[in-house]
């Protein structure tokens, strides 16, 4: 199982185009994925020391969230010891999910 670091843009509770953000929010530094930027992710954690606004985050990829009508997926990291299942990463994403036409794979 490969760890991750993300870099973490926008925390809880940021503001960006109107959107509130209720999780983590960032990117897998020098990772390119298919918009040419580097991969985002959203940051699915139940635990207290994550629910707050984050820098960094040290964790598991649990899915990839495909989007049919866009150029760019959209990965979602837990901590190593969390598990979430595809409807509550569905309810989590679904605040910057709902714009678009996505379906979520769950890897390991």
């Amino acid at each position: 199982m490969t760890n991750y670091i993300a870099k973490i843009d926008r925390p809880i509770g940021t503001i960006h185009h109107g959107t509130v953000y209720p999780i983590n929010y960032g990117y897998i530094e020098g990772l390119i994925a298919g918009d040419g930027e580097e991969q985002d992710v959203y940051i699915l954690s139940n635990l207290p020391e994550n629910q707050k606004a984050l820098k960094t985050f040290t964790g598991k990829r649990i899915a990839i969230v495909h989007r049919k009508d866009d150029v760019e997926d959209k990965w979602v990291l837990t901590s190593l010891e969390e598990k979430f299942t595809n409807k509550e990463i569905e309810k989590a994403v679904h605040f910057q999910e709902q714009y678009f036409d996505s379906e979520i794979e769950m890897v390991e």
